[in-house]
């Protein structure tokens, strides 16, 4: 399989998009579970919104046309399910819903399309891939994705309870306990290192990415005065240092906005490795206040304007 390059093209045009009755006799071949759901006229600019979270894999299908498709749809729902809410699969019958094919120009069926931020986020992939070939295509958007700070995850679409969960209420994951009980004893350096092996072992693991970012937020600002760091970016605003430091007091004192604004404006009037240093530590910083805060969604903007 040909990896396909990360990019975000223009956003997706809804204007055309109609909402007509669905076709006599069609019914949905593929159903919803926790990460994937059967997309209709009527889900699917909702769909496109939750892609501003975390990325939705689109594939579109036809009984009629492709019967392989539709097993091919389930695969690809089966897959995105082992992430855990990392993506969130659109399953589109192109027979039951024509419009939506229409308003995205697809071409063929079976087709794969990736959405973030309401836009394609790579290029199609026609054809059916093997199971493996999509662990790998997913694998390989989940690091891209971690490497620039972009760690959120979809709520599950339905909510189980376990049989050992009474009240059905969310057990503690056992993962991540020895980072927060070295956090809960101020061992900051001991919950750095748990979480890094977490996020070894599982770069798509949104929580441990989140959990690290902001354990190493802490660790930068062990034993620093607040005032002096401060006042040391304002005694020289081009030093990154000085910069990136009280943009990490500024965040832990609350004033998210600052943080960023700080680090956005050193991105703006910088170039070369220092620019590259304060764009990166203000990726972390999103990161660790968490991607689907709407501070995070106006800082990104805000940064991508500074870069271009």
């Amino acid at each position: 399989m040909t990896q396909q390059p990360f990019s975000r093209p223009g956003a997706v045009d809804l204007s055309g998009l109609q909402r007509p009755a669905p076709a006599d006799g069609q019914a949905s071949a593929a159903g919803s579970s926790a990460y994937s759901l059967e997309v209709d006229e009527q889900s699917f600019q909702s769909l496109l919104e939750s892609s501003v979270t975390a990325p939705v894999v689109l594939v579109f299908y036809s009984p009629s046309r492709a019967p392989e498709s539709t097993t091919y749809a389930l695969e690809v729902a089966a897959a995105t399910e082992a992430y855990e809410g990392r993506f969130l699969a659109g399953l589109v019958d192109i027979d039951a819903t024509p419009s939506i094919a229409a308003s995205l120009q697809i071409p063929q069926v079976p087709l794969l399309m990736v959405i973030l931020d309401g836009r394609p986020a790579a290029q199609p992939i026609p054809g059916v891939l093997r199971r493996d070939e999509l662990d790998a295509l997913l694998n390989q958007l989940a690091q891209g994705l971690t490497t620039q700070g972009i760690t959120a995850r979809h709520q599950p679409l339905s909510h189980p309870a376990s049989a050992d969960d009474e009240g059905g209420e969310p057990q503690a994951d056992p993962r991540y306990a020895p980072a927060e009980q070295a956090l809960a004893s101020g061992d900051v350096d001991a919950a750095v290192a748990e979480y890094q092996r977490l996020v070894d072992a599982n770069p798509a693991d949104t929580e441990a990415a989140a959990g690290l970012a902001m354990a190493k937020v802490l660790q930068r600002t062990q034993g620093v005065d607040a005032d002096a760091a401060r006042a040391a970016a304002v005694a020289d605003p081009d030093d990154v240092g000085a910069q990136t430091l009280a943009s990490d007091v500024d965040l832990l004192d609350g004033d998210v906005d600052s943080s960023f604004d700080r680090l956005v404006d050193l991105v703006r009037r910088s170039s070369g490795d220092e620019r590259n240093q304060a764009r990166e530590h203000l990726i972390g910083l999103f990161a660790a206040v968490g991607n689907d805060d709407p501070r995070v969604l106006r800082g990104r903007q805000s940064l991508a304007s500074a870069l271009f």
